[in-house]
């Protein structure tokens, strides 16, 4: 969780970045293949950084369903995280 739990919309926690890195980092070591998930407050702006520092997964709720275009939000963060 990138916010404290409880509702939509709250702000993102910018400790998460140093935190999915840590956790990149880790799963490299023990050679896992498993997928790092930010659930809570991603958006257009935060989605590329959590994607550099090693997420695999990102949950955009309020970014997408209070967008005036939820298709197009959704096209925008894809373009922002693909490499």
């Amino acid at each position: 969780m990138s916010v404290n739990p409880g509702f939509g919309g709250q702000r993102f926690i910018e400790n998460t970045y140093c935190k999915v890195r840590q956790l990149r980092e880790l799963c490299e070591r023990k050679n896992s293949r498993c997928l790092i998930e930010v659930d809570g407050g991603v958006n257009l702006q935060n989605a590329p950084l959590l994607y550099e520092a090693g997420a695999d997964v990102l949950v955009a709720g309020n970014a997408v369903f209070k967008s005036d275009n939820p298709v197009q939000t959704i096209h925008n963060m894809k373009l922002k995280t693909e490499s």
